[in-house]
């Protein structure tokens, strides 16, 4: 070989192929990705249902202003992609189009003659080829003569037909040559310095700038985008004081770093708020603006706790710059609360583990989620929840208080009928009546189902000192709006019964009173209009109250429930039914039976085992579709929150965690359930405690959007003693080729032994 060869595009066609391949690898990842997809008909529909509350269109306003630049953003990125896929079509028409400049060689087609031609057919053809491609011919052409006389040499000459046939040229083995797909433009030494300049550019100024920008702010945050300085503030905090109030957490999140200017390039710091921070802070009672710990008492931590204060409060206030700092903290903080529950996890899990040595109180991490629903619905704690529905002011909650009706919740009041509702609320409009339905009908309907077991173990349902145990929490989310129906279904069924009641009253006594029960003479005939009437309210009374009783008896045996009495009857019947059936069964079949009792064990044996192995392989697929849901990523959609005084659209997120009140600490780590849409499954598992005996816990779930709508239920744990393992009961499994290689070693271990012994004997 004599060497490679690089050689450049000079005509720039391969370059149109690296091109085309470029721009499809650009142009259809990014269409997919960032092309704007258009309001469907499905988010009209969700409209009509909205609330029309006024805060509802003061936020609906505050959100448009924003889609004027969410709409020149969406038309740029339109014309971007416009302009790429231009651009690949006309590269893919380009590349269509192109004339290809490698031929492959061949002798036969340059001579223009057959494959099969003869010797003598090759030579008649050089010789008419080069009368007239001959340079000294007029029409002569030098290049064309010198492929002819090459074509010829490769025919007839032998070595040069050997090279042609070996290497594909008659001149032998040639140069390896590598295309590069760039026009030869690029490699000339008058652009030389340009297509240096601009690598420099590129790959020592651009790329070590952004790569380092982007790892300084990366190194800054946690994992949910908060600052490490903020979850670092939280830890501490928690430490210093492990049971916190409501209030006292509320200073904490406020203290967040990501509310100072220093840290935090979109905080705006003004000199108008020397002023109005504190006029607002006079309005405010118990603020604790003179708390001196540091950073609770730096300008910008008491800034932010005065507006999450005024946020609660409800209050306006004074200037347009005051709302926009409020509307960005406000925003902020779901986020941070998450960041805090966290860490309170956190250091109650290193405190159980005695790292540390003070374990942060159950309410601390309580009352940050209490916060969290408060401050999207922009209420305090203690405030009644049924503020959170529109055109429901605090004058009104005294006619849901009253003697009379105690409604307390929202869901008391979804439970209502419609017309006891509808007089309760006489006093607004139908349009604020029809505002109220649909926002409560849209509110959550949260169920809990709980289950624990001890995974990996042949006995799962004994819990043993020390084993992990996993408690396995299946919410299931309903709209409000079912309350409704069933009410309304309670009534139907209510009026059907009443009516069939009636029914069956009026047909006894109308058959009762065509029965003569008199005798016919006179004195029955004067007597008649007295005794006849008494008569009706008799028979009337007894149907009535047999009908009820019969009522009774329906409803208990739907419930699965049966008077002592007839239950004690029924079992009576039974049994002696069945004692006869088996006595004349016994009697006929003779010692069959003992027979068939054999088969029907065995067969229920069998059934049995067939019924475990389909539990277990629906146990495994279940961890199998498990690992498959945590690899595909944690989704954040699910339903929307109303809430008119949070700035920005919300979904609803339910924390789920398991607790010990008596001693008020968590036993998990509270888990952000992101993707209830109807149900969704939430694993928690823990240690069980050293110690033998019943241990009462709480699964609760605590809502992060709405207050009042929080749900716990309580499971007992019987932990035993663990049972010692005996190692010499214990069964290995190996395989038969590994018993065959442990035979065949110690087989020549011991002839080993026995060559050793007769070596030391002689």
């Amino acid at each position: 070989m004599s060497g490679t060869r690089f050689q450049y595009d000079e005509s720039g066609s391969t370059f149109f192929y690296f091109l085309l391949s470029f721009e499809a690898l650009v142009v259809v990842p990014c269409t997919y990705y960032f092309y704007p997809r258009a309001a469907g008909r499905n988010e009209k529909k969700i409209d009509k249902t909205k609330c029309n509350c006024d805060h509802c269109r003061i936020k609906a306003c505050r959100l448009r202003l924003k889609e004027p630049w969410r709409k020149a953003k969406e038309r740029f990125i339109k014309l971007l992609l416009f302009i790429g896929w231009v651009a690949l079509f006309l590269t893919a028409y380009k590349v269509a189009h192109l004339q290809h400049d490698y031929v492959a060689y061949d002798p036969f087609e340059i001579l223009e003659i057959e494959q099969d031609a003869s010797v003598s057919e090759i030579k008649k053809a050089y010789r008419r080829l080069s009368l007239i491609h001959h340079p000294d011919m007029e029409t002569g052409n030098e290049k064309k003569f010198m492929m002819i006389a090459k074509a010829y040499a490769a025919l007839t000459d032998e070595e040069a037909r050997k090279n042609w046939l070996v290497y594909g040229n008659p001149d032998g083995p040639q140069a390896m040559s590598f295309g590069i797909a760039l026009p030869a433009w690029i490699v000339e030494k008058n652009n030389s310095v340009c297509v240096l300049g601009l690598y420099a550019l590129v790959f020592m100024v651009a790329l070590p700038v952004t790569v380092g920008i982007w790892w300084h702010r990366s190194v800054q945050f946690g994992g949910d985008q908060v600052l490490l300085a903020t979850t670092q503030l939280y830890m501490s905090f928690i430490y210093k004081t492990p049971s916190m109030v409501f209030k006292r957490v509320i200073m904490i999140i406020a203290a967040s770093v990501e509310f100072r200017r220093s840290c935090n390039s979109e905080i705006i710091e003004r000199s108008s708020d020397n002023i109005e921070v504190p006029l607002l802070i006079k309005e405010l009672p118990n603020l604790g603006e003179k708390n001196k710990e540091r950073p609770l008492c730096f300008s910008y931590s008491i800034k932010a706790r005065a507006l999450l204060h005024a946020h609660l409060f409800r209050m306006k206030l004074p200037s347009s710059n005051l709302e926009e700092d409020q509307l960005y903290i406000v925003k902020k903080c779901p986020t941070l609360i998450q960041e805090f529950v966290q860490c309170s996890a956190q250091m109650t899990m290193l405190a159980i583990a005695g790292r540390i040595s003070r374990i942060p109180n159950l309410d601390t991490a309580e009352n940050a989620m209490k916060l969290s629903a408060s401050i999207v619905q922009a209420l305090w704690d203690n405030k009644s929840p049924l503020l959170q529905l529109p055109h429901i002011t605090e004058d009104m909650l005294r006619h849901f208080c009253s003697r009379k009706r105690n409604i307390r919740s929202i869901k008391q009041l979804a439970c209502m009928k419609a017309d006891d509702r509808k007089n309760m609320l006489r006093n607004i409009t139908a349009e604020e009546y029809s505002n109220i339905m649909n926002v409560i009908g849209k509110m959550p309907r949260i169920d809990i189902e709980v289950k624990f077991e001890v995974e990996d173990d042949e006995d799962s349902c004994t819990i043993t000192a020390g084993a992990y145990v996993t408690v396995t929490a299946t919410l299931i989310r309903e709209d409000m709006s079912t309350l409704f129906d069933s009410t309304m279904n309670d009534e139907t069924e209510n009026n059907t019964e009443e009516k069939e009641k009636d029914e069956a009253v009026l047909n006894v006594t109308e058959e009762l009173l065509q029965k003569p029960r008199f005798k016919s003479s006179e004195r029955s005939k004067k007597k008649k209009g007295k005794g006849s009437s008494k008569l009706k309210r008799k028979v009337i009374h007894k149907v009535s109250k047999a009908a009820a009783v019969k009522k009774n008896e329906n409803d208990q045996l739907k419930n699965g429930v049966l008077p002592r009495a007839k239950l004690d009857d029924n079992s009576k019947a039974s049994d002696e039914s069945a004692e006869s059936n088996t006595d004349d069964e016994s009697v006929a079949s003779g010692n069959s039976c003992s027979d068939e009792n054999n088969d029907g064990s065995n067969n229920m044996k069998k059934d049995k085992h067939e019924k475990d192995e389909d539990a277990e392989w629906e146990k495994f697929q279940a961890k199998v579709s498990k690992r498959d849901k945590v690899l595909e990523g944690k989704s954040k959609k699910s339903h929307s929150v109303h809430c008119p005084f949070f700035p920005d659209d919300k979904d609803e997120y339910w924390w789920v965690y398991l607790c010990d009140r008596k001693r008020h600490s968590l036993i998990t780590a509270p888990y952000l359930v992101t993707n209830l849409v109807n149900k969704e499954e939430v694993e928690l598992k823990f240690a069980a405690p050293q110690k033998p005996g019943i241990y009462t816990y709480s699964v609760m779930v605590r809502s992060d959007s709405y207050l009042d709508f929080d749900i716990g239920k309580t499971i007992k744990l019987d932990v035993k003693e663990a049972k010692e393992i005996d190692i010499s009961k214990l069964q290995w499994d190996v395989s038969e080729e590994e018993e065959e290689k442990d035979e065949e070693e110690s087989a020549v271990e011991d002839s080993d032994l026995a060559t050793d012994d007769e070596i030391d004997d002689d």
